[in-house]
């Protein structure tokens, strides 16, 4: 699990779990609740990395001249 290293095994097995189940039955509320937090921990986590790993990543250009990459600007996203 390179992307969410910090995330316990135990809680993406539960997320594992928990989807499994969901496939066979519907999730009680409990179980329901429990993944919609363990989702948003581990979509959290992974949108740390992603951006841990963008911000430090550089274009090299043929020239040899290095450029870090900038986010999209409000523009520039539609």
């Amino acid at each position: 699990m390179c992307c969410v290293a910090d995330m316990e095994k135990a809680k993406i097995d539960r997320i594992n779990e928990l989807a499994a189940l969901k496939k066979e039955r519907p999730l009680t509320e409990a179980e329901a609740a429990e993944q919609a937090a363990l989702r948003a921990e581990y979509l959290a986590e992974f949108r740390a990395h992603m951006r841990g790993t963008l911000d430090n990543t550089v274009i090299e250009r043929p020239d040899g001249t290095r450029e870090k990459i900038k986010p999209k600007t409000d523009k520039e996203k539609k």
